[in-house]
């Protein structure tokens, strides 16, 4: 409901054991009826903060969404991944169902829904790693035990720039289960986590704990990421902790793919710079990338080192002290930093478990600034 208070913005206290650095919680904010002061401390609180948790915000409506949505980029209009090209074997295909009235939020879940916002009888899927990962937990320990489905930043990564922001709504979710989050890489690393969570890690932190000859390697490479990057890699299979993809040569070839307009070739720095702070953000996403352009001119195309590569800088950031799980309430409304954190799906439902969120994220109209850019 609207709140006549102060807004409030409260960072996240860390769970014993956690190393988060990031997060915070707003009260005392009508989303709905947003004033220009509102939105300019949602923007500061945002860029400091990467992710913002706005509690019991059931009533806001999907216009309202897209509304807060596009005050970060204006002249910002199309949904994030534009129009989906050879839908059937791209793998974001399955996942959305676009709000006829408000064509810029998508539904995502999981289970039968019979009516909301205009969509009838519809039946969500919740991404499943079995679906995408080389390796899958038993069938045994599957309402038990999990994975990240897959670590990301919402982008098309071919033609439109990445965008600013991304937010999700809560409408239905189930409750009264958690599950252990596998990594299964050979650390016996784990995390408990609430079902169905979104799982958010810092990219600043993972730049801030590298090594000093690493962050002089991610501030000077750029990234190259494949052509039609989601039908790309849907031959390919994921790595078990979800972040990027196993090379067994199983990526599409470049002349099975849709009509490539090399000009929409994206090659993006490895760092992104947040326009608040100034602080550098290692910034990829790890399963779309194809090469590595080094400071001299070098171009490293060989995808098993360059995935290797990404790899290895991405995962202390992945560490489960570092990672944000959080616990859906209905009608949480979380707005965060795309340019700054990388995030994932998590949980394995049962059939009859239904879950009910709202996303919204449009394309950019400028693409992120590299460490090279002075912040105003």
């Amino acid at each position: 409901m609207p709140s006549s208070t102060a807004p409030v913005v409260q960072p996240i206290t860390p769970s014993e054991g956690s190393k988060i650095n990031f997060g915070a919680t707003i009260t005392g904010m009508d989303i709905e009826n947003l004033t220009d002061s509102n939105f300019n401390l949602i923007r500061t609180a945002l860029f400091e903060n990467q992710v913002l948790v706005f509690k019991n915000q059931s009533h806001v409506s999907p216009r309202a969404q897209f509304n807060l949505t596009n005050r970060f980029d204006p002249l910002a209009t199309s949904y994030g991944h534009g129009k989906v090209v050879d839908a059937k074997r791209s793998i974001l295909h399955p996942d959305l169902k676009t709000i006829p009235h408000q064509p810029q939020v998508q539904v995502i879940g999981n289970g039968f829904v019979s009516e909301y916002e205009g969509l009838k009888n519809i039946t969500l899927r919740h991404p499943h790693h079995r679906t995408f990962h080389a390796t899958t937990v038993p069938a045994e320990d599957d309402l038990s035990h999990t994975r990240f489905y897959r670590w990301h930043i919402d982008a098309a990564l071919y033609g439109l720039a990445p965008p600013i922001v991304t937010t999700l709504l809560a409408v239905r979710v189930p409750k009264g289960r958690r599950q252990i989050c596998r990594y299964d890489d050979g650390t016996g690393d784990e995390l408990d986590v609430p079902l169905g969570t979104t799982a958010f890690a810092s990219s600043y932190t993972t730049y801030d704990i590298l090594s000093e000859e690493d962050k002089e390697f991610a501030r000077t490479t750029k990234v190259e990421y494949a052509p039609h990057p989601y039908v790309w890699m849907s031959g390919a299979k994921s790595r078990s902790d979800g972040l990027g993809m196993v090379s067994e040569g199983k990526e599409i070839p470049l002349e099975q793919l849709p009509e490539i307009d090399e000009s929409k070739i994206q090659v993006l720095p490895l760092c992104w710079k947040n326009p608040v702070t100034g602080k550098l953000a290692l910034q990829v996403h790890p399963s779309a990338v194809r090469k590595l352009h080094l400071k001299d001119g070098t171009v490293i195309d060989d995808l098993a080192e360059v995935r290797d590569t990404i790899h290895r800088l991405q995962r202390p950031g992945i560490a489960p002290e570092r990672v944000y799980a959080h616990d859906w309430e209905e009608g949480d409304f979380v707005l965060f930093h795309n340019r700054g954190v990388l995030h994932s799906v998590v949980g394995a439902f049962a059939e009859d478990e239904v879950r009910l969120f709202r996303q919204c994220n449009v394309a950019a109209t400028e693409f992120p600034l590299g460490p090279e850019h002075v912040v105003a």
